[in-house]
C-alpha cells in the first residue's frame, strides 16, 4: 500500500493523510504484536474526531501459529510450546493476552475512536475440531467492545450449521464478518453470506477474487492481489446497502494487499456510493476503507 501515498511522505504522516480520505482503518500490525499503548495514543491524537479504528486481534487469539518472540516480552517466561516451537494457548495465557489488548487500546476507547476487534480465525478452526464456545473468553473479555468474527472454514455457514453459527454470535452480540472472496467452493474460501448479528454493526471484508492466488499464493500480496472493477464494486455496493438496512453502521474494509489496489478500490467504491470522507451522517453509516 506504500505506493498509494505521495512520494516522499514521511511514515509518521501516512495515518493523518489516510484519515483525511477514509473514515475507518483496520489495524493489521496488531495481528503480529500487541501495539504499545503510547503508539495507540498517537493514533488517536493525529486522526479526526469521527475516525474509527478496527483492531485485528493477535494471531495467537485467532488460533494461528505463533512463536514466543511474538508475545509481549513480560509474559514470555513459562509459556509452553510444542515440538515445532509454536505457543500452546492455555486459558491463562488467553486471558492475559485479551487483557493486554484491551489495555493497549484504551486511548482509542477514551477518544471515542475504537470500533470493533477483528477475530480472523484460521481455517484450522473447523467444526468437529473446535466448538464455538471456545471463543467466549475473547468475546466476554473484550466486552463491551464488539468482536467481529471472521470464519475461514466454510463449513461454519453450510446447511443447518449456519443457524447455529449466527445464533451463537447473536446471543453474544458478536458481529459476523461477511466477505467478498473468490467465487469457488473450497474449504478456506467463505461463500457470500450476508448476515447481521448486532443491530448496531455489520462488518464486511473484501479479499479480492483471485482464486489461484488465494489458495496457493506464498505471500499476502499474491493471495489478495485484485483490482476491483466498477461492475464488481456495484455488486458489493448492493450487498452493503442490504446490510445497512439492518445495522446502524456498516464497516467495509478492502483487504486486497497488492500495491495500491485496496485504497484505490475503496476510493472508487466511495464514489459509487456517493460517500465522502467528512463526518458521518446521523443515519446508517457506511464506513469505508
Amino acid at each position: 500500500m506504500e505506493e498509494w501515498y505521495p512520494q516522499g511522505l514521511a511514515a509518521k504522516d501516512r495515518l493523518p493523510f489516510y484519515a483525511e480520505r477514509f473514515r475507518v482503518v483496520e489495524v493489521n500490525s496488531s495481528f503480529y504484536a500487541i501495539p504499545e499503548r503510547d503508539t495507540v495514543g498517537r493514533w488517536a491524537r493525529v486522526t479526526p474526531e469521527h475516525f474509527t479504528f478496527d483492531v485485528k486481534l493477535h494471531r495467537l487469539l485467532s488460533r494461528h501459529a505463533a512463536q514466543i518472540k511474538e508475545l509481549p516480552p513480560e509474559i514470555r517466561d513459562g509459556v509452553e510450546t510444542n515440538q515445532r516451537g509454536r505457543v500452546l494457548l492455555t486459558p491463562e495465557l488467553e486471558k492475559e493476552m485479551v487483557a493486554r489488548v484491551k489495555h493497549a487500546c484504551e486511548p482509542l476507547d477514551k477518544a471515542g475512536k475504537l470500533g470493533a476487534f477483528l477475530l480472523q480465525l484460521t481455517p484450522a478452526f473447523a467444526p468437529g475440531k473446535h466448538e464455538l464456545e471456545e471463543l467466549d473468553p475473547i468475546i466476554e473479555g473484550l466486552a463491551p467492545h464488539p468482536v467481529a468474527v471472521e470464519f475461514r472454514h466454510r463449513a461454519w455457514v453450510r446447511d443447518k450449521r449456519i443457524e447455529e453459527t449466527l445464533g451463537y454470535l447473536s446471543e453474544r452480540r458478536a458481529a459476523f464478518v461477511c466477505v467478498d472472496a473468490p467465487p469457488e467452493d473450497h474449504v478456506p474460501i467463505m461463500p457470500p453470506v450476508d448476515a447481521v448479528t448486532r443491530d448496531d454493526l455489520a462488518y464486511m471484508r473484501l479479499h479480492g477474487r483471485n482464486t489461484e492466488g488465494y489458495l496457493h499464493g506464498k505471500s499476502v500480496a499474491e493471495r489478495f492481489a485484485w483490482r476491483y472493477s466498477d461492475e464488481e464494486l456495484e455488486e458489493v455496493g448492493g450487498r452493503v446497502r442490504g446490510l445497512a438496512e439492518q445495522a446502524g453502521e456498516v464497516h467495509t474494509l478492502f483487504n486486497n494487499n497488492r500495491g495500491d489496489d485496496a485504497p484505490t478500490s475503496a476510493q472508487r467504491f466511495m464514489s459509487l456510493l456517493g460517500q465522502d470522507p467528512g463526518p458521518p451522517p446521523q443515519e446508517a453509516q457506511l464506513r469505508l476503507a
